[in-house]
């Protein structure tokens, strides 16, 4: 994905440097690539052209690339009762799924659900000498992908609390999490 979004906005800044303007966002500028390019037609040099035009063609390819991966991942989820039950979870979608069980394998080698937050750098650092025990900062270790995926998933389901979407309950006041 990010080599389409790369290759897209590579071929966004050539042809705004001709006077093309786009919309926003990959699938409409794919749109409006072909008739933008016969505009510009004589304008640019033979050989500009045909490049241009075979990075739409790679650009393309791309997205095909990227929704074969998605069907292929949507399967996997299908077929494997780990995955499934990790994607019942709200705010973990497919991608979150199959990145949780590629990274963490058996799901039994962690004690509880904590170790495994631990694992992932999600819990804060504890030290403490005397009973008393003083939490720090969270250690950011593990897999950052993952952790990724599962924040941005939890900042979704808190952003959707009132909505009753992910089906929880609560008495939040409408709008964005406070921090």
């Amino acid at each position: 994905m990010k080599m389409r979004t790369m290759q897209t906005n590579a071929l966004r800044g050539l042809l705004y440097e001709f006077g093309a303007i786009f919309a926003k966002g990959s699938k409409a500028m794919l749109g409006e690539v072909e008739p933008a390019l016969e505009r510009l037609q004589s304008q640019l040099p033979q050989r500009v052209a045909n490049s241009l035009r075979e990075q739409v063609t790679r650009i393309k390819a791309l997205g095909e690339d990227i929704s074969s991966v998605d069907k292929r991942l949507a399967l996997q989820l299908r077929q494997d009762p780990q995955m499934q039950r990790i994607a019942q979870i709200p705010g973990v979608g497919v991608l979150s799924a199959t990145t949780a069980i590629a990274a963490m394998g058996e799901a039994s080698a962690f004690k509880s659900g904590r170790e495994f937050c631990a694992w992932l750098g999600l819990v804060p650092l504890q030290t403490g000498t005397g009973g008393k025990v003083r939490l720090g900062n969270i250690s950011k270790r593990g897999d950052t992908y993952l952790r990724t995926l599962l924040i941005h998933g939890a900042r979704s389901v808190l952003g959707h609390a009132n909505s009753r979407a992910f089906g929880l309950k609560g008495s939040r006041a409408a709008g964005p999490p406070t921090w």
